[in-house]
């Protein structure tokens, strides 16, 4: 596990302070906002990179976890997201938008860590992650017309620009370097697989920028991280129940639950980031939601995976 990985959290956490500080300079707050949608879309490249999509046709040789975790990522979640949003942020739409982009994206990186972590199959993670990215490439603006439109106003043609224009040409870019990189210098392969090994510190850059920016917003309203805290914790407490019915159910080995479980709860906070950022400049809490959640999702799946761990000691026992 590279630092960056290993230490996300606190490199999300230290940028928001840096950002908060910055912010107070007035020249930061006035231009912080220039910064961020390029070090998204530097920071998506280098996750594009590292995407193996030659392992594409691999995760329908599992089709029973790949059918059954697509369901739950693209059918359910969806729906729940929403549900939870009108429940919990009824009297804020810009949290509710932010909530929803959030769930509707499932993560294509650190999951790989956490099955890795809890003994999952990370084999079958690793071939469930491309097809996971380009559902939610292709799916995102459809969920944010289907169920934010009624809650935001939403430029479809604007939507669908900052679409291509923060997911679509970096990932075109990214799959031209996987085929160039064996070809390229020496100097150009370096610069190419250090930005993909340091995507993390792209992010980080991206948020103290945000900060600096929109953060006098939760300075002046620390109740956010609150509202969004009971939504997000219901979202991972049912789906991690849910992940473990399923298995159950369809009788999947504790490799293939440990695999469910990580693809179904993590979520893609920097993809969504970057088209709230991009779409929507002028209601900055929906960004903001997308930076609190994984301050609460990255201890929430440390916590799972130890969970699942302590459940294959037990199943070990009852043998």
């Amino acid at each position: 596990m590279k630092w960056t990985e290993k230490f996300q959290s606190l490199l999300v956490i230290g940028a928001i302070f840096i950002g908060l500080g910055l912010g107070q300079i007035s020249w930061f707050s006035e231009n912080a906002v220039y910064l961020i949608v390029p070090s998204l879309m530097v920071m998506l490249y280098g996750v594009f990179l590292n995407i193996p999509l030659h392992h594409l046709g691999n995760a329908f040789q599992n089709y029973k976890v790949t059918g059954l975790s697509l369901g739950i990522n693209f059918l359910w979640t969806p729906l729940f997201a929403w549900g939870l949003g009108a429940i919990f942020l009824r009297d804020n739409p810009d949290l509710w938008v932010g909530l929803i982009m959030l769930m509707v994206t499932p993560c294509t990186d650190w999951y790989i860590i956490f099955t890795s972590i809890a003994k999952g199959d990370v084999t079958l993670a690793t071939a469930l992650l491309p097809l996971n990215l380009l559902l939610q490439v292709i799916l995102l603006p459809i969920y944010l017309i289907i169920f934010a439109g009624t809650l935001v106003n939403i430029n479809a043609v604007f939507l669908l620009e900052s679409v291509v224009l923060v997911l679509v040409f970096p990932l075109l870019l990214a799959l031209i370097s996987q085929r160039l990189v064996q070809r390229a210098n020496h100097i150009w392969r370096k610069i190419i697989l250090k930005i993909g090994a340091n995507q993390t510190v792209f992010l980080a850059i991206a948020i103290a920028a945000m900060f600096a920016s929109q953060g006098q917003i939760l300075i002046q309203r620390p109740d956010l991280l609150l509202k969004m805290l009971m939504p997000v914790l219901i979202f991972f407490g049912v789906n991690f129940w849910l992940g473990q019915l399923i298995g159950h159910l369809a009788k999947f080995s504790y490799e293939e639950v440990a695999c469910f479980n990580c693809t179904t709860l993590a979520r893609n906070s920097p993809i969504a980031l970057a088209i709230a950022t991009s779409s929507f400049r002028e209601r900055p809490l929906i960004a903001l939601a997308l930076v609190i959640g994984p301050l609460i999702e990255l201890p929430i799946m440390v916590l799972v995976s130890q969970s699942l761990l302590r459940l294959r000691r037990q199943s070990d026992i009852h043998i």
